[in-house]
């Protein structure tokens, strides 16, 4: 499986971006996805992760009512809606899969994810 993040770029304070992850293979609908971020001198963390169909999906709570994860396995495309952006959601956004079976619960640990995109560079000015 090869991922392909895009859409990252500059924007100001309170603004939106939407980013993209583009997924090779036949078998995506396999996969459960999620969306990590790394900011300068920090450790790369969790923002938001989706089940294989799509109907479920978890955040950690500094996105929470602002960042939306979708994803659309006809396109092979996983998607995050970032809304009402601050100056500390500047970071290289990444996306992340792994195959799991239907049930499986979402994965929120780096570790727990075995193909990674290149990462998309996010900048939110003040």
């Amino acid at each position: 499986v090869q991922l392909q993040a895009s859409g990252g770029g500059l924007v100001q304070a309170g603004g939106s971006l939407r980013l993209s992850c583009a997924a090779s293979g036949r078998t995506v609908s396999r996969l459960t996805m999620g969306w990590f971020r790394q900011a300068p001198g920090k450790e790369r963390e969790f923002l938001a992760a989706i089940s294989r169909g799509g109907n479920r999906s978890d955040y950690v709570d500094s996105v929470k009512g602002r960042f939306t994860i979708s994803r659309d396995n006809a396109k092979n495309l996983m998607y995050l809606q970032m809304d009402s952006l601050k100056p500390d959601d500047t970071a290289v956004y990444y996306c992340a899969a792994a195959y799991v079976i239907s049930s499986a619960p979402l994965r929120t640990q780096e570790y727990e994810y075995d193909f990674w995109g290149q990462g998309t560079q996010v900048t939110v000015s003040s």
